[in-house]
């Protein structure tokens, strides 16, 4: 591995972090983490192209789906290249402007990522509460409306965080706590009053991920509600037809909640928490959806398998 004088490396880079202590197991941890890339790659693409081959998958349901799984795979692909780079090649140095658009990719991706989960929420809700007007609510229009607020979203959100990480002088140190560019973490290395880029960090996420999990876990009250008054056996299909997406939500939330936490308590953590948490939060969603949609939802079970006869 190649050692890294902070006081002496070009100002317009950024070190990014591997596995500290386990540098020479470097090529041996990179393994599983490119399998995992593969899968994501080769799961959410599986999705996509089943949802457009098949009619009768055209619902809001799949479609929405469909756009999860988009996603999925360009949050893994903005990242996992370069991570795998870092730890077969040591290649520990990106460029500013390369971090910044990183980090901009991340966060923008994964608020649209969570406005389409409240979308899928609310369409389990319309599908349970109110199913004869499921159609009409739901229309082409309105899916495609929901997809351009997931983008401006995005985009408007985390729009204004490289210029206020651009604004900031550096210290001597630029070493990264992770292996990719993520704001709280490029924030912590300046040596001016950061105070700014906190109230934005806290009012976004308040602001985004917050009432997004808050319409979630309303929707799923409602849903209860109705639920509570059906039959055992109607009840239980409609669970079913929750099951996948309930998963969807603990998958991106819980590792985000986790990855919050670690920067909270920076202080008391070690580093390698840092970077699993950072890693389990950016790589085992797009891993995971696709299996938990492919075993849980049986209109794509049944597609993969008539796909692979």
């Amino acid at each position: 591995m190649t050692t890294f004088n902070d006081s002496s490396y070009n100002p317009s880079a950024f070190i990014l972090r591997g596995f500290p202590g386990l540098e020479g197991a470097h090529s041996w941890i990179a393994v599983p983490l490119c399998l995992m890339y593969l899968i994501a790659l080769l799961g959410n693409s599986a999705i996509l192209y089943i949802i457009r081959m098949q009619p009768s998958l055209h619902e809001p349901m799949y479609l929405f789906l469909a756009m999860l799984a988009a996603l999925d795979i360009l949050l893994a692909t903005n990242t996992m290249p370069k991570v795998l780079l870092l730890l077969w090649f040591d290649l520990y140095e990106i460029s500013l402007n390369g971090c910044l658009i990183q980090m901009f990719l991340i966060h923008g991706l994964s608020i649209m990522e969570s406005t389409i989960l409240v979308a899928m929420a609310f369409d389990r809700y319309v599908a349970i509460c109110n199913p004869l007007r499921h159609s009409s609510i739901l229309t082409n229009h309105r899916i495609s409306c929901v997809v351009l607020i997931a983008v401006v979203r995005g985009a408007m959100f985390s729009g204004p965080l490289p210029f206020l990480i651009k604004r900031l002088p550096f210290c001597s140190s630029r070493t990264l706590s992770h292996p990719f560019c993520v704001h709280q973490d490029l924030m912590k290395l300046a040596c001016a009053d950061t105070l700014p880029n906190v109230i934005y960090g806290l009012t976004a996420i308040l602001l985004l991920m917050g009432i997004d999990s808050l319409l979630i876990s309303l929707s799923y009250v409602m849903i209860l509600r109705t639920v509570c008054r059906l039959s055992r056996k109607e009840s239980q299909k409609a669970f079913n037809t929750c099951i996948s997406h309930v998963s969807a939500v603990l998958i991106f939330y819980i590792p985000l909640i986790g990855l919050s936490v670690v920067h909270r308590f920076a202080d008391r953590s070690s580093p390698t928490m840092h970077i699993v948490m950072g890693d389990i939060y950016l790589f085992v969603p797009p891993v995971l959806n696709p299996i938990v949609y492919g075993i849980k939802t049986t209109k794509i079970r049944m597609s993969i398998v008539r796909f692979f006869q």
